[in-house]
């Protein structure tokens, strides 16, 4: 889907997570979702120190650089493109990031609930 028709978890356009640090799963930006996202990095969150070093006890080390990908790592208060289960998972387990509810993508609902998504809302 075109990313002019891809929608977020409101039903309306879906909004730019980040470009500094560059998130999404084709890094443009958005949390949009294709088929070739079989992972659904479609939350977009804004890091926070509980949530890394959750990621990095669940061996997903977030902060550490990897240029040969080009990623410089991330830091708390970065806002990055979630995999659906992985925030799930840190919800459930007490560590979930606050998310952007206009730059997560509808296709996240299929895995988190508005409601708990609402709940984490970044005021």
């Amino acid at each position: 889907m075109p990313k002019s028709q891809q929608k977020n978890v409101l039903g309306t356009a879906l909004q730019v997570c980040s470009i500094n640090p560059m998130t999404g799963f084709t890094r443009n930006g958005c949390c949009e979702s294709d088929v070739e996202d079989s992972a659904s990095h479609t939350v977009c969150a804004q890091m926070t120190e509980e949530f890394l070093a959750f990621s990095i006890s669940c061996g997903n080390d977030l902060t550490t650089p990897r240029p040969d990908y080009g990623f410089d790592g991330l830091r708390a208060g970065d806002r990055w493109c979630l995999c659906a289960n992985r925030w799930l998972e840190a919800s459930e387990a007490g560590f979930a990031p606050p998310v952007i509810l206009e730059a997560c993508h509808e296709k996240c609902l299929e895995i988190v609930s508005l409601g708990d998504l609402k709940y984490h809302e970044l005021r």
